[in-house]
């Protein structure tokens, strides 16, 4: 039982860890749209590096907790972050497309869950 506690104080550990992470696309989006090479461009991509350093710290101790394949299967919850900040920052709309892939990348992750634990229980 304490085992399962921290292995979801983990996951949370590495879903928060990705929504950090995901914010870094929007530091990028924000520099495309500066001027090439004004004040504004670097700071946003001082920004994009400072937020990728404490993000590859961050995923070195999850590993530390987690077996890569679990973290590495979750990070696919950045295409959902991504789908998120753009209607919430930049206003852009959500296609029926996108609605259906986000699903399937959520469904993906809990099928992968499920057997992951399935295997745990059997080996």
């Amino acid at each position: 039982m304490l085992d399962a506690i921290k292995k979801g104080g983990v996951l949370l550990l590495l879903h928060l860890l990705l929504v950090f992470y995901s914010i870094a696309g929007i530091m990028s989006k924000f520099a495309g749209f500066s001027e090439p090479f004004s004040l504004a461009f670097f700071a946003y991509y001082l920004l994009v590096l400072v937020i990728l350093v404490i993000y590859a710290f961050g995923w070195q101790q999850v590993l530390k907790h987690l077996p890569l394949t679990t973290a590495f299967a979750n990070r696919a919850i950045t295409v959902i972050w991504g789908i998120i900040w753009g209607v919430v920052v930049f206003d852009e709309s959500v296609s029926f497309g996108k609605v259906v892939g986000a699903l399937l990348i959520i469904v993906g992750i809990f099928i992968f869950s499920k057997t992951e634990k399935k295997n745990a229980q059997q080996g």
